[in-house]
Parts: structure tokens; C-alpha cells; sequence
């Protein structure tokens, strides 16, 4: 009895000793991670400086008409901060985007969409331009700006999926033709436009948060989208997002719209 309480014990000792071994491997694995991106991540943020400060020549003109359409994702935390956005729009239209989609997975920029608009001179909603070929628009003055959430999308689906159902169930389709019934991507997206809830599609995408990902943003309107994590919105940097933009018009694409 005694033989099996100590091989019990022994057994618990080792087993905690194993786990506390891994996770020293796991800390250094990450520390080591660290170390060697860390040289990467200073020439990052010098370069950064030396573009907002206008000292590298190749950033300082680029064509950004080939970025017709730019979302910019915000963590709902970090939304709040409204003098952040006003400046990051100031950026964006003082190096020429015309069009942009702000979101955020609460809808805490759509709360405060007045107050945005009223701190930018001349800038409107994006439905209230011209719907027709406004992203070809090339002799657009101000900047445009559309505000979308989570409840978007979600709404959109519900709604899209209604108008299908409807349309099907009343069709008279029969078990014979079962091509009928399958709704297609094309069918999708065009149901998504007739609800209000398709919209353009993004050429870039910048994500201003913690997390590496798109945060809800609309799927479907991101099928062909660069997306680009860019750090947390209060450690924004000029020179960062000319040099994500320029990157993203220096790049040779072959498919898309």
C-alpha cells in the first residue's frame, strides 16, 4: 500500500516537473522568436520615421488610383478614440484616397459617424455620392466614407436569404429541376446589392488592433482583399500607412475586378 501511494507520488513529481519543462521550452521558443524579429521590427519603425519625415524618395509619390477603395478595421476598444480616427482620415485624404470604409465589430464608429463628419470638411457618406461608376470618379473633390458593423453583415445574410427563399418558393420549382434551388455566389452577391448591404469591394484592407484577422468585416465583400495588420490604432504611424499603401500600388496583379 505504502509501495503505491509513494509510486503515485512520484508519478504526480513527474508529471509536474514535465509540465514545467515544457513550459520553460515554450517561453524560450517565444523569447527566442522575439529576439530575432526584434532587430526587424526597429528597422520597421526607423523606416517609418524616415518616410513621415520625407527623407526616403521612392515613397513620396506612387500612384494611389490604383487604390480605388480602402477599409480601415478597428478594434471596438480602440474606436474610441476619436481623435485617432479624425487624424488617420486627415492622412488618408491628404495623400488622395477618395473612398474609405470604416468598421468596427460594435458599431461604435457608426455612433459617432456625425461627430466624424462633421471634423472633416467636405467629406460626405459614400451612398450619398453618385452610385454609378463613383469609384471611377477620378474628378472627386472630397473623400467619402461609408461606416459598417457586425449587425451589417448579419442583417444582410438574413435579409438576402429571405428575398432567395421567397423568390424559390414561389418559383414552382419541382424536385425535377433541383438546379433551381442551388443559390450560387453570383446569385448571392446580386440578392446582397438589391438588399443595400453589398457594396464595394475593398482593394485593401488595414486592420488597427490586436488581433491579426478582419474581425467580422463582411466576407463577401473581400474575396480578392490585401489585408494588412497594422498594430494597435493609439501607435498609428504616418509612415507606416504611406508605406502599406505604397506597397500595396507598387504590386503587379494579374486577376481581380
Amino acid at each position: 500500500m505504502d509501495f503505491n501511494k509513494e509510486s503515485q507520488i512520484l508519478c504526480s513529481w513527474s508529471a509536474q516537473i514535465e509540465n514545467r519543462l515544457l513550459q520553460l521550452l515554450w517561453h524560450l521558443i517565444h523569447v527566442t522568436i522575439d529576439l530575432c524579429h526584434f532587430p526587424l521590427r526597429i528597422a520597421n519603425v526607423l523606416e517609418s520615421y524616415l518616410i513621415s519625415w520625407g527623407l526616403l524618395g521612392r515613397y513620396k509619390s506612387f500612384h494611389v488610383t490604383k487604390l480605388r477603395y480602402l477599409a480601415i478595421v478597428v478594434d471596438s476598444e480602440e474606436a474610441y478614440r476619436t481623435s485617432k480616427i479624425i487624424k488617420l482620415l486627415q492622412w488618408l485624404e491628404a495623400i488622395g484616397i477618395k473612398h474609405v470604409c470604416l468598421y468596427d465589430y460594435e458599431g461604435v464608429l457608426k455612433k459617432l459617424k456625425d461627430f466624424i463628419l462633421e471634423k472633416l470638411d467636405g467629406t460626405i457618406l459614400f451612398w450619398d455620392a453618385h452610385e454609378n461608376d463613383v469609384l471611377s470618379d477620378s474628378d472627386q473633390q472630397h473623400m467619402t466614407l461609408e461606416f459598417v458593423s457586425f449587425s451589417d453583415g448579419k442583417e444582410a445574410v438574413v435579409k438576402a436569404a429571405n428575398v432567395l427563399f421567397m423568390k424559390y418558393s414561389t418559383s414552382g420549382a419541382t424536385d425535377q429541376n433541383q438546379k433551381d434551388k442551388i443559390f450560387t455566389e453570383s446569385q448571392m452577391s446580386n440578392t446582397l446589392k438589391t438588399v443595400g448591404s453589398g457594396g464595394p469591394e475593398p482593394d485593401l484592407l488595414l486592420v488597427y488592433g490586436p488581433a491579426r484577422c478582419h474581425l467580422g468585416f463582411p466576407a463577401w465583400r473581400i474575396p480578392y482583399t490585401e489585408i494588412v495588420h497594422m498594430g494597435p490604432l493609439k501607435s498609428m504611424n504616418y509612415g507606416s500607412l504611406v508605406k502599406a499603401i505604397y506597397k500595396f500600388t507598387m504590386v503587379q496583379r494579374n486577376y481581380g475586378r
